[in-house]
């Protein structure tokens, strides 16, 4: 605990596009949490290189994405937004965790086996042993809480299982983290294929509404969103498309289904399209507005990128110190 305050740790990766999904689901919920959590919030930038990144286009992201984090609504004063790539003890953290990872807990991630599928031309070391940076990345903190989806459910068993082991061989060393699962987190699906989520990479590009499009794009995208003959509005699994429509919908305003059916009674498809894409460019215009005043305050943003990453390197190196004096590397002298 921090301050008696529970910790929670997350991030985000800093490639591809966010969308209003990543919004919706993880980031909007992200901001209600600093007042009960003391929050770390990471862009995710050395997990990226497991895929070969134009490194240009990667600094990019990662300041972008750290200015979404801001403009959305996360307070750099009362959580910690940080470079993960500006914390070297991730890193340090990482060499001694895969010591303690065996390569059978690796070869059963799922996500290496969907990820080597992709990428056949570039299976390297690093995609091997993502999950023990991602354990890195949730221990070093002490961390109680980590909000989880369904695809990092296994990443975070892994974790535990080693913070676990440390912790029989050692005595306490790490605090063994739980799943955090919000009350409240929309599931947004994509608008071209609603059985499956929207994501940043998603190869039609139709199917994903970046927080970054404009009003117009937004419009198109809703018009285009993929429906059915049935021709009424229903909240119900047998109307994916329209359920997904109604569910962005109402995580935009705040409203239940029933509320939005009954709204929408009556009325064409159309008409629901155009609401929805109006509730979202409701959101995303001001969050837009903020991203490029931040990206014109160089000054600002390079502050608040030294001092939470000083921050983070604080609390970072009591954890590292604590294991390296575990496990019996020599003590480093102080300077006089």
């Amino acid at each position: 605990m921090i301050n008696d305050k529970k910790v929670l740790f997350s991030g985000m990766q800093a490639t591809g596009n966010l969308t209003l999904g990543n919004y919706l689901g993880a980031l909007k919920n992200w901001i209600s949490l600093s007042d009960e959590f003391e929050c770390f919030y990471c862009v995710v930038d050395e997990h990226s290189i497991t895929v070969r990144q134009d490194p240009a286009t990667l600094r990019k992201r990662a300041r972008l994405l750290m200015e979404i984090y801001i403009a959305a609504g996360l307070d750099p004063e009362k959580n910690t937004i940080y470079y993960q790539s500006h914390v070297p003890q991730h890193a340090e953290l990482m060499w001694i965790l895969n010591c303690f990872t065996y390569m059978g807990e690796l070869n059963r991630m799922t996500q290496f086996k969907d990820k080597s599928a992709k990428h056949a031309d570039n299976i390297n070391a690093g995609l091997f042993t993502y999950p023990v940076l991602m354990a890195a990345d949730i221990l070093l903190y002490q961390t109680d809480l980590v909000p989880v989806g369904i695809d990092q459910k296994q990443h975070l068993e892994l974790a535990r299982t080693i913070a676990e082991r440390m912790n029989n061989i050692y005595g306490p060393v790490f605090t063994v983290p739980e799943g955090y699962y919000p009350k409240i987190g929309a599931k947004i699906m994509s608008l071209q294929d609603p059985a499956h989520k929207m994501s940043k990479s998603d190869e039609n590009p139709n199917g994903s509404i970046y927080l970054m499009d404009d009003a117009d794009t937004v419009a198109r995208k809703c018009r285009r969103a993929v429906t059915d003959s049935e021709g009424v509005i229903l909240y119900r699994d047998e109307q994916p498309g329209i359920k997904n429509l109604l569910d962005i919908y109402c995580a935009c305003n705040g409203k239940t289904p029933e509320m939005a059916v009954a709204e929408f009674e009556g009325k064409g498809y159309g008409v629901l399209k155009d609401a929805v894409a109006e509730s979202v460019n409701a959101i995303l215009s001001p969050l837009q507005a903020r991203v490029k005043e931040l990206d014109q305050d160089k000054d600002y943003m390079d502050k608040i990128i030294l001092d939470n990453a000083d921050k983070a390197s604080y609390y970072a190196s009591k954890t590292l110190r604590k294991v390296q004096k575990k496990i019996g590397y020599p003590e480093r002298p102080r300077r006089k």
